[in-house]
């Protein structure tokens, strides 16, 4: 078993055990005890982390993109050395079963990779230019400058990698903020580009009270580019201060996914990858499908399976073999999924199983199936963020289209049929930044990840995740 790490901040190079803003605990949430204690900046910390990313900036910004590229990678290969360890220390922090930790870690280890070759492939291009005396018009990209990077609890090393992947192989730098529920498996990830070599100041990490963090660092003159993941409302506020400096910035905001089960899709297979799905993360995911609207013809056969299927989920300690899902991440959610199961019962739903916390230590909520719910419903318009899923019947696709559009959120979505025509219609007709087709994995290092509506503003990963942290520059050469 690995220990937790110490907690310490991450400056100019330096592991900080100490910081000016106290201390905050970092609690198990599989038995609710307290894992250590982590220092919060305070505003000394967070100049001088600014201070560092500017001075790292004006380093890295001159390497080439091949030696960024080979110190990312020697990262990400010590990533996967140490794959085990970090994985439990996420487990410890976060509380999902050791097994989907172990994937972040690894996967988290691909998208840095991804983001790294893809900034050797940043060539730009030369534009033709319309008269004899200009020599060549070149349009490059080039680093946009110090980046802050804000990231939540969900998930610990994915979110951040995408973020701090793009941003150093686009040859910016960067002040990172994880969730302070989860600071150990951001350390882990931090040590991992401080071993491979990275040049101090080129990637600080701090934690605090988020809303001084925040303001701080994006009104600050030293920072560029602002990255968030995170609920709606405080992406909103992100953005209006973004905009009172002009700086660039990223949203990845929150979701209420639909899935559309169309009449001529199977049934049992799709209800079986549907709990799979919903209950990854203890749904603790922003592109978790929530919505199931399924056709009135499979509606019967479908919640049958998902029932059967989520009552067979082996929910307790995340570190155990054979473990399906751990506990939420904190005791705030366990009130947040009983007011909404309470609300859902209240305006006219049928319970199938779950709607309750399990009993003893922890945060553990029981897989739960609400059927044939009210548009009247809290959790018909507000995403659960948890392992709660809804199933309703529909027959007509116009009506069901506009149910499945008809909230101001527009992450994810899915549709399920074998007609190849009619996927193709109605994926063009779901208003969501992704769509996935007959499964659920929408999230890939080479693809990009964002929203659209009130879920997001740009785009993360693939070729468009390095593009956000990049300006367009033209020169144009004339004959002296």
């Amino acid at each position: 078993m690995s220990p937790y790490p110490t907690p310490a901040l991450y400056i100019d190079g330096q592991w900080l055990p100490n910081a000016s803003g106290g201390s905050r605990a970092v609690v198990n949430p599989s038995d609710e005890s307290v894992l250590a204690q982590l220092p919060l900046a305070g505003a000394a910390e967070l100049e001088q982390a600014v201070a560092a990313a500017q001075r790292g900036f004006a380093l890295w910004k001159s390497t080439t993109a091949n030696e960024r590229h080979e110190t990312l990678t020697r990262a990400t290969r010590l990533l996967r050395e140490r794959a085990e360890r970090i994985a439990h220390i996420m487990t410890l922090e976060q509380g999902k079963p050791l097994s989907e930790s172990r994937r972040e870690v690894l996967l988290s280890a691909d998208i840095i990779d991804f983001l790294a070759e893809e900034g050797k492939r940043n060539y730009g291009r030369v534009v033709p230019a319309r008269s004899s005396a200009v020599l060549a018009q070149v349009v490059s990209q080039v680093p946009v400058g110090p980046a802050a990077l804000f990231t939540p609890w969900n998930f610990p090393m994915n979110l951040p990698a995408r973020k701090i992947g793009a941003a150093l192989a686009a040859g910016c730098s960067a002040v990172f903020k994880p969730a302070e529920e989860t600071p150990g498996t951001a350390i882990e990830l931090v040590r991992a580009f401080h071993d491979a070599g990275l040049p101090a100041g080129v990637l600080n990490l701090v934690c605090g009270e988020p809303a001084q963090v925040s303001s701080t660092l994006i009104a600050h003159d030293g920072i560029r580019k602002v990255s968030f993941t995170g609920s709606i409302p405080v992406g909103k506020h992100l953005g209006e201060l973004c905009a009172r400096g002009v700086k660039r910035y990223t949203a990845e905001l929150g979701g209420h996914a639909p899935v559309l089960v169309l009449p001529d899709a199977e049934a049992v297979q799709t209800a079986r990858l549907s709990v799979t799905a919903k209950f990854r993360n203890a749904g603790q995911v922003c592109a978790s499908p929530t919505r199931f609207l399924v056709h009135a013809s499979l509606f019967e056969t479908f919640l049958d399976t998902f029932r059967e299927g989520a009552q067979r989920l082996h929910v307790g300690n995340p570190l155990l073999p054979g473990i399906d899902m751990g506990p939420l991440a904190h005791a705030r959610r366990i009130d947040d999924m009983q007011a909404l199961v309470d609300d859902a019962l209240a305006c006219g739903a049928t319970l199938v199983c779950g709607g309750t916390r399990l009993p003893g230590p922890g945060y553990f909520f029981a897989p739960t199936l609400l059927a044939q719910v009210p548009p009247s419903a809290r959790i018909m318009r507000q995403e659960p963020f948890g392992p709660i899923a809804v199933v309703n019947a529909w027959t007509d696709l116009d009506e069901v289209l506009a149910q499945a559009n008809g909230l101001p959120y527009g992450l994810a979505a899915y549709l399920f049929t074998r007609d190849l025509t009619l996927a193709h219609t109605v994926a063009q007709r779901i208003e969501a930044g992704l769509v996935g087709v007959n499964h659920f994995g929408v999230s890939q290092p080479e693809t990009p990840f964002g929203g659209v509506k009130e879920s997001g503003y740009g785009s993360e990963s693939g070729a468009e995740g390095l593009a956000a942290f990049q300006d367009t520059k033209l020169t144009s050469f004339a004959s002296a």
